[in-house]
């Protein structure tokens, strides 16, 4: 083969023309085509399907069904496996993981896997309708491994981001491309992690590559063209709010702050609210003096203009790599408009989303030597890397109390659901140079191989622990509560357990055969619910649970459901 050939090989790989086509199942009904901002919008009055990212734009990741309930759930049984059969190559094949959320539109699924793939699926059977495989080089620099974390569904299309920093349409019919643009310089060590959002005629991303010294931003496509509507750096440049709190110099133009996983959405103040990730480098403070806005916060953001209307640091001058990326739970308490934010640093934040307004913060793991932050929101750092070569011990470690993954929120409890993870670390401050493209740690890093556990942990909104299911290890997968008042969980050691919402017993599991670091969500078709976890250990395991780094990958979709009558 020529270079040619190679090149258009790749080409034909990207429009899909290549692809393996289950026989006689390569079209999909065109589900999508009426998948609006209105139905996004009321997703929650539509419990068969789970039509975004967290199943609706409140970020609960919460379900009315209730066909799997605390009375049935022991004859819960795998109703069908989709195995995507792939290893990992971007990076290296010991960094892939399977951490998408699977959607779901009127019997339909899709998901999407490392390596730039995405599968149709029959939710019913699980049969393949069709595949897509975007072209990726295998040099492309990452971070914290080759991960995707799902698509979104508007208006005929399926969306996604690769670790290349591209944002794709996909017809949902077929699984070819419809555009593709570019969003991220991958020469700079940007990539993209993100499960999209579709807000209006919008498909919102963010970026990721903090670790490499880059400067994080939000992006807004349009629907139906791909046209790039706006960008809102999460560092501001000299002169701009916030820049006051960032040294004279370079430091900002490499500030992190990268916007990695999917926001949240509120109609009424027309605002989504971000989590930004760390500053760079993640530990070296000395090189970028200040509150170093802003990282490490949750971000308001005006939808139409991209425009930043508030914030609220978690974090400020953040030397562990506690990012706040963390999702943004949108609730009412008390006749007010709130939003609950599960941060790495180990506390439990409530705000007025409506203005950023300070309600209550708490602990919610047992271990936190880094520093202090008090009800008032006063913010005492207490251990960490400043001086060189002098190694230091602090909790949580880098990958936080709480990693990505998400908690959930159950409006039937009044109760939040939040995966904890008890893991200290060691760091030692290495000032390193910046180099474009080379990763900007300032820290040599080794996280806590014993001495750890891990929790699913029940708070209300003022922060109170209610109940708390133990476990010997780190729990670092997502929740999902439903209406049938239960609380779904993986563990790293593969056991995919139900909880009682109330009670936090334990009521079922299920051995799936690898660790679970990905989103669970529910759906019914022909008036059958069923519960689907994509199950595969990976990613930076080294950060959350370096004893099983070298545990097998798995790379199975595991749908549950009760037996037929």
């Amino acid at each position: 083969m020529t270079t040619a050939d190679y090149v258009d090989a790749g080409e034909a790989i990207n429009q899909g023309l290549l692809n393996y086509k289950t026989p006689g199942a390569d079209i999909a009904p065109p589900v999508v085509a009426e998948v609006t901002y209105d139905r996004i919008l009321n997703a929650r009055e539509e419990p068969q399907n789970w039509l975004t990212y967290y199943g609706a734009y409140n970020g609960q990741r919460f379900s009315p069904l209730d066909q799997v309930n605390t009375e049935n759930i022991k004859r819960l049984t795998p109703a069908w496996v989709f195995q995507a059969g792939t290893s990992g190559l971007i990076a290296g094949a010991s960094t892939y993981s399977f951490e998408a959320t699977p959607i779901v539109v009127d019997g339909v699924m899709f998901v999407s896997g490392w390596d730039g793939w995405v599968w149709a699926l029959d939710a019913k059977s699980g049969v393949e309708i069709w595949r897509y495989k975007h072209a990726i080089p295998f040099d492309v620099s990452l971070c914290c491994g080759n991960v995707n974390r799902g698509v979104a569904v508007a208006k005929g299309k399926v969306f996604f981001v690769t670790a290349n920093a591209h944002v794709l349409a996909l017809d949902a019919t077929n699984g070819k491309r419809v555009w593709d643009k570019t969003y991220g310089d991958v020469r700079a060590g940007e990539s993209a992690t993100v499960a999209p959002l579709v807000v209006k005629n919008l498909v919102i991303v963010g970026s990721s590559g903090g670790e490499f010294g880059v400067r994080g931003h939000l992006d807004a496509f349009d629907v139906d063209s791909g046209e790039h509507q706006w960008r809102c750096y999460m560092v501001p440049k000299p002169g701009e709010p916030g820049s006051e709190t960032w040294p004279d110099g370079e430091a900002w133009q490499r500030g992190g702050a990268n916007c990695w996983l999917t926001s949240t959405f509120d109609a009424e103040t027309n605002l989504l609210y971000v989590g930004t990730g760390n500053p760079a480098p993640d530990f070296d403070g000395e090189v970028r003096e200040g509150d170093n806005l802003f990282t490490d916060s949750v971000v308001a953001v005006d939808v139409d203009s991209g425009q930043i209307r508030w914030h609220y640091q978690c974090t400020p001058h953040d030397v562990w790599d506690y990012d706040s990326i963390a999702e943004c739970i949108l609730f009412e308490h008390e006749d007010r408009k709130l939003l609950g934010h599960f941060d790495k640093n180990g506390y439990f934040f409530v705000l007025d989303r409506t203005n950023g307004e300070r309600v209550s913060i708490t602990p919610f793991v047992d271990r936190i030597t880094w520093g202090a932050i008090t009800r008032e929101g006063q913010v005492t750092a207490k251990v960490y890397p400043d001086k060189e070569g002098e190694p230091v011990h602090f909790y949580p470690g880098p990958a936080g109390a709480k990693e990505w993954t998400h908690a959930s929120y159950s409006p039937r409890t009044g109760l939040f659901y939040v995966p904890v993870q008890d893991t200290g670390a060691t760091a030692t401050r290495r000032r390193r140079e910046f180099k474009e493209s080379i990763p900007y740690w300032g820290a040599g890093v080794q996280v806590d191989i014993e001495d750890m556990a891990g929790s699913i942990s029940a708070f209300d909104a003022n922060g109170d622990e209610k109940w708390r299911y133990r476990n010997d290890l780190p729990m670092c997968a997502s929740t999902l509560a439903t209406a049938g008042d239960l609380v779904f969980a993986g563990k790293p050691t593969g056991e995919f357990i139900a909880l009682d919402a109330n009670t936090g017993e334990q009521l079922w599991q299920f051995q799936c055969g690898s660790g679970h670091h990905s989103s669970p969500s529910t759906y019914s078709v022909d008036g059958r619910q069923y519960v689907a976890v994509p199950v595969g250990w990976g990613g930076w395991a080294e950060g959350f649970l370096p004893g099983m780094l070298g545990a097998g990958h798995g790379s199975a979709l595991i749908t549950f459901a009760l037996p037929e009558e």
